[in-house]
């Protein structure tokens, strides 16, 4: 097969592919060493998923390319689940800074204000996942709210509703 400039390659077709499935959008945050002090940071992530009840598990899938991942190894997490209203903190730890987010001191690692709903993780397991890695955190604390959640598909931020429930 012979791909032109104007053809799309077999990885843009591929990451368009996944681009159909929606998803929830979160933001990883933690306390990371940076100089011999700590520092927060967080990113924005997509790729987060239930894995048991029992221990509860959840994990998320960080790109081993981007400055976060080798701070974040070995490292307590929380996974904050953003509200349809949280469109610029997606942003804003995507790597398009705005207004500084508000944070929360968990127990274990900090949480941003105001999130549809956070777990916050001590290191369970850390898995290789080609070009990311798949961290497995035990969910210490959690909690949600009520209200729409911020949606991602083909590119673009949707509204996921409340459905009561």
């Amino acid at each position: 097969m012979t791909v032109t400039a104007d053809q799309p390659t077999a990885a843009q077709i591929f990451r368009s592919s996944l681009g159909r499935f929606a998803t929830g959008v979160a933001v990883v945050t933690f306390d990371g060493l940076v100089d011999g002090g700590v520092k927060r940071h967080g990113l924005t992530v997509n790729s987060f998923t239930s894995v048991s009840m029992d221990p509860p598990l959840v994990l998320v899938s960080i790109q081993q390319s981007v400055r976060a991942h080798a701070l974040l190894l070995d490292r307590p997490f929380t996974v904050n689940v953003l509200g349809a209203e949280q469109r610029d903190t997606a942003l804003h730890f995507a790597g398009r800074p705005n207004d500084d987010p508000r944070w929360v001191e968990g127990v274990h690692a900090p949480r941003l204000t105001d999130a549809a709903s956070w777990f916050e993780c001590m290191p369970w397991a850390q898995y290789d996942g080609g070009d990311h890695t798949l961290f497995v955190g035990k969910v210490e604390n959690f909690a949600h709210r009520r209200g729409d959640c911020l949606g991602f598909v083909d590119g673009g931020f949707v509204t996921i509703p409340d459905v009561g429930v």
